[in-house]
């Protein structure tokens, strides 16, 4: 599975963003689209995450600023960011869980997009 991630980039306190990724190769299911992040000196964290069934999880400092969607037809995945904090500041990666839905799952990563927010 490829994943191509798009939509970073250097924004003002307040502003928003819109991450998208698309994940293309796999012959079976792409069953969770999610994004995670990673700041330096930190861990990589779980951001939003959406189920193929359209269920979703956000990291709690995100609520109500951040939507994440999905197209299924397309196989992608789309994080609107509103009201971008300067501890939003990371490299944004677009995460696929790929499922042949009886035996096993296999985990996915795209290359990464930078998110800055100047204060």
């Amino acid at each position: 599975v490829q994943l191509q991630a798009s939509g970073g980039g250097l924004v003002q306190a307040g502003e928003s963003l819109t991450l998208s990724c698309t994940a293309s190769g796999s012959r079976f299911t792409i069953n969770v689209l999610a994004w995670y992040r990673q700041a330096p000196g930190n861990l990589r964290e779980l951001v939003a995450g959406i189920t193929l069934g359209g269920s979703t999880n956000y990291k709690d400092s995100v609520k109500g600023r951040f939507t994440i969607t999905r197209d299924n037809a397309k196989n992608t995945v789309n994080l609107q960011m509103n009201n971008l904090q300067p501890e939003d500041t990371a490299v944004y990666y677009c995460n696929a869980e790929e499922t042949d839905g009886a035996s096993w799952t296999r985990e996915h990563w795209g290359q990464g997009t930078q998110v800055t927010v100047s204060s």
